[in-house]
C-alpha cells in the first residue's frame, strides 16, 4: 500500500484535492467539461481512453462519447509523449508547436532505419490529402492502400510511423469513429478547423497549458508537468513562470490552480473508483507515490511492458487492478486483483454497475482473481 514522505492528513488532503481536480468526487456535466478541464488525455487505447472520459461524465455511455469525438468536442492525435492524446480542439496546434519538432528528431533514426526518408515522407504526405481533401475520411487499411497504389511502401511499421509523422507535423488528426475501438484519419484543417483563441507565442502556449494540467492534476511539481507533457524542465520552469498567479502553492513543491475546485469534505468520502487502463490519474504524474506505492505501481504495469491495467481506487489510493471478461448473455463478469486483503471488493460493486451501463451490458460476478 501508499507510504509517502508527507504526514497522513497531508496525504488525504493531497489525494482529495487531486479527486476534485480529475472531476473524479463529483463529475462533470460533459464531455466538453471534462476537456476544458484536463486539456488532454492518454488515449492510445479507444475503447480504454472513452471510459476515461465516462468515470468523469456523469450520465455518459460509450455512444455519448463516441458523439462527441463525431462533433469534434475532442481531437485524438499523437501531441504528447509520441502517444495518442484526446486533446481539447483549440490546444492541439498549440501543443504541436511545443513538442513536434522534439518528438520527430527523437524519432528521426526509427525512420531511417523504417526506410522513410524525403522522398517517401512527401508523397505520402501528397497521397494522404489528395485521399482525404473535400471532407474526406479514410481508415489506416484504405490510407496504407492508397499509399500502395501510389507506390509508397507500407510494409512492417512503416505505414503506422508515416501516419505518426503526418499527424505531428499537423496534417492529419482521428476523424470520425469508425469501429468501437478505432477511428478514421481526416486532414485537421478540415475536422477541425484552426480556431481565434488558439495561443501561437510559445510562451503563452506554455502557460495556458501548465494551468490547464495544473488545474485537472493538481496538486502538482514542475516536474510532473515536465513528464506529462513530454517538456524538458527548463520550458516547465518557464511555464509555471508565465502561470504567475494562476498557480498557488500547496505544500512540498506542488501547486494547484488558483480557480481548483473544492474537494468534498471529509465526512462525504468513501469514495470507489474503478478507472480504465492508462487513465489519466496514474499516468499524469511523474511521481505517483502519493498514490501508489513503488511496489504495486509494478503490479499495474506487470513485467514492465507499457501495457498499465485498469485500477481499484480507494479514497484517491490505488489499492488493485481489474480486469473483464467476454459478455456472455448479456453479462459481463469482473475479475479484481486487490494489492491486500483489506480491500473489500464488494464496496466498488456500484462502481462496476456504473461501469457496465456506460458499456451498456450487465455486471455479473465480480470476484477476485485466483
Amino acid at each position: 500500500m501508499t507510504t509517502d514522505a508527507s504526514g497522513p492528513a497531508s496525504l488525504a488532503a493531497l489525494r482529495a484535492a487531486r479527486l476534485a481536480a480529475h472531476g473524479l468526487d463529483d463529475g462533470f456535466a460533459s464531455p466538453a467539461d471534462a476537456m476544458a478541464r484536463l486539456v488532454c488525455v492518454q488515449a492510445q487505447d479507444l475503447g480504454a481512453a472513452k471510459w476515461v472520459l465516462g468515470a468523469r461524465v456523469r450520465g455518459s455511455t460509450e455512444a455519448s462519447i463516441d458523439q462527441a469525438i463525431d462533433d469534434r468536442t475532442l481531437l485524438r492525435s499523437w501531441p504528447m509523449r509520441g502517444t495518442l492524446h484526446f486533446v481539447e480542439p483549440s490546444m492541439l496546434r498549440p501543443i504541436l508547436r511545443l513538442t513536434s519538432a522534439r518528438l520527430l528528431q527523437r524519432a528521426a533514426k526509427t525512420h531511417r532505419d523504417e526506410g522513410i526518408d524525403d522522398d517517401m515522407h512527401a508523397a505520402a504526405r501528397t497521397v494522404a490529402v489528395r485521399e482525404l481533401e473535400g471532407g474526406r475520411s479514410a481508415s489506416r487499411d484504405e490510407l496504407q492502400a492508397a499509399w500502395a497504389r501510389a507506390g509508397v511502401v507500407t510494409t512492417g511499421q512503416r505505414g503506422y510511423h508515416l501516419i505518426w509523422r503526418l499527424a505531428n507535423e499537423g496534417l492529419l488528426c482521428g476523424g470520425p469513429v469508425d469501429t468501437r475501438s478505432r477511428q478514421r484519419f481526416a486532414l485537421l484543417d478540415e475536422w477541425s478547423p484552426r480556431r481565434p483563441d488558439e495561443p501561437s507565442d510559445d510562451d503563452e502556449i506554455l502557460g495556458r497549458l501548465v494551468v490547464g494540467y495544473v488545474r485537472g492534476h493538481g496538486p502538482v511539481t514542475a516536474r510532473d508537468f515536465a513528464w506529462w507533457a513530454g517538456l524538458t524542465l527548463a520550458q516547465a520552469r518557464t511555464a509555471f513562470a508565465v502561470a504567475g498567479e494562476a498557480l498557488v502553492p500547496f505544500g512540498d513543491e506542488r501547486f494547484v490552480a488558483s480557480a481548483a475546485p473544492t474537494p468534498i469534505a471529509a465526512s462525504q468520502k468513501g469514495t470507489r473508483h474503478v478507472l480504465a487502463a492508462f487513465d489519466e490519474y496514474f499516468l499524469g504524474y511523474g511521481d505517483r507515490t502519493a498514490f501508489c506505492s513503488t511496489d504495486d505501481a509494478l503490479r499495474v504495469v506487470p513485467g514492465r511492458n507499457g501495457m498499465f491495467l485498469p485500477l481499484l481506487v480507494a479514497d484517491g489510493e490505488v489499492v488493485g487492478t481489474w480486469r473483464r471478461s467476454r459478455e456472455r448473455r448479456g453479462e459481463t463478469s469482473i475479475e479484481a486483483g486487490p494489492f491486500s486483503g483489506d480491500v473489500d471488493l464488494a464496496e466498488f460493486r456500484s462502481a462496476f454497475e456504473r461501469w457496465a451501463v456506460f458499456h451498456g451490458t450487465t455486471l455479473g460476478d465480480l470476484s477476485v482473481a485466483r
